[in-house]
């Protein structure tokens, strides 16, 4: 199905505008919309180019950028010798599961803060503090990003059902 192209950039453009407010490069954010915009979810260098109406430089550091975080990855086209730019199906559930080794080295700075610092000090406390919320954070990932593959899983399980009664329906 053909996008509005119209409604199409004034989204692109919207997401990219909330993305940057949230600390997200905004060309980043733009080829990342661009991506999310579409049904294969996957482009060329010179079609995000032409999507955005930007520099292949632009498009090769966003993208480099949303690799790097674990929201887009690289393929090879077979036969070519172009390079597309997916978006994971369950983009934010890669990138928050990649964010661990950051929280483990985020908690594990702020505990040695703490450790230095005077914990009676408003610095030590705050320090204390940090850690201890990344901590906690790296205990409780795991279960609630189990519990969202469950959650997944049951939905698409739904649509499957749903989707072979109205086949059975429709056949009747």
């Amino acid at each position: 199905m053909e996008r509005d192209p119209a409604k199409t950039s004034r989204y692109i453009e919207r997401f990219a505008v909330a993305f940057t407010d949230a600390g997200m490069p905004r060309m980043p954010s733009r080829v990342l919309a661009a991506l999310l915009a579409t049904d294969s979810g996957r482009r060329t260098a010179a079609e995000l180019a032409t999507t955005l109406k930007a520099s292949p430089a632009a498009i090769s550091g966003a993208v480099r950028y949303l690799i790097q975080v674990h929201m887009v990855a690289r393929e090879r086209e077979p036969g070519t010798r172009h390079d597309v730019f997916h978006v994971h199906n369950d983009v934010w559930y890669e990138a928050i599961f990649h964010r661990e080794p950051l929280l483990d080295r985020w908690a594990a700075t702020f505990r040695e803060a703490a450790n230095a610092f005077d914990p009676t000090t408003p610095a030590g406390r705050r320090a204390d503090t940090t850690a201890e919320f990344f901590e906690f954070l790296l205990d409780e990932m795991p279960a609630m990003l189990d519990r969202w593959k469950a959650h997944r899983a049951a939905r698409q399980q739904q649509e499957t059902l749903q989707e072979a009664l109205e086949a059975q329906i429709a056949g009747r």
